[in-house]
């Protein structure tokens, strides 16, 4: 076990582990230490008694794991297989969206303009606003130059879907190279159906734009499966 304070019992410790845990198990999403504390009793060293669980947790086929700056119990890692089941997304991610969504994920925050130098293609309202639905992006202030462009970024819903506890455990370069994931430059064909649905979506909306710039810049895709 581990020391909860001098003034914690055996048994008192073995209570509160026992309502760490009920509190995560009936969660619909992470708790962090904060809210824990909150429901505890006095006495009861929260980050002892995640350490401990964690521990307990780790072998078996949930995991206790930090995500977003809080936490969740998960299945294992290596037995997510056994829950795996084809679903039918009401609205799937197009390939724009997707693109749009790594760029964000990697530059953030920022602006409309630099997603579209990035892409080489204008970006519609209508991506962002699905990305904007799915609330794993989200509006993260304005820049302090002309016109006072708006930036945006990922957001805890992102960090959560993903499993990932921060921005900084995204893929970097070698790994992202290792999965095919990374392109030097993105195939012609590629490049053409972005324009092309560029092209369909500004005729559907007036205040989107096309652009037929050359995109030169890295390609990253991001899978949000």
């Amino acid at each position: 076990m581990v020391g909860l304070g001098a003034g914690t019992t055996m048994t008192e410790e073995k209570a509160f582990l026992r309502m760490v845990e009920a509190l995560l198990f009936a969660a619909d999403e992470p708790l962090d230490e904060a809210n824990l504390a909150a429901r505890l009793p006095d006495g009861a060293e929260v980050p002892a008694l995640l350490a401990a669980l964690a521990e307990r947790y780790a072998d078996g086929g949930v995991n206790l794991v930090r995500v977003a700056g809080k936490w969740a119990l998960r299945t294992a890692p290596d037995l997510k297989f056994l829950l795996e089941r084809q679903v039918t997304m009401p609205r799937r991610l197009s390939r724009a969206a997707v693109e749009t969504l790594a760029i964000i994920a990697y530059n953030q925050p920022v602006t409309r303009a630099e997603i579209e130098e990035i892409r080489g293609v204008g970006l519609s309202r209508g991506t962002l606003d699905l990305l904007l639905e799915t609330g794993w992006v989200r509006l993260r202030g304005r820049r302090r130059s002309p016109g006072r462009p708006a930036t945006w970024g990922t957001s805890e819903e992102f960090l959560e879907h993903f499993g990932l506890e921060s921005v900084d455990d995204l893929p970097g370069l070698d790994e992202l190279k290792a999965a095919g994931m990374l392109q030097a430059q993105p195939p012609r064909a590629i490049l053409a159906e972005a324009r092309a649905e560029a092209a369909t979506q500004d005729d559907e909306d007036d205040e989107d734009e096309d652009t037929d710039d050359d995109a030169d810049d890295t390609l990253i895709a991001l899978d949000p499966s």
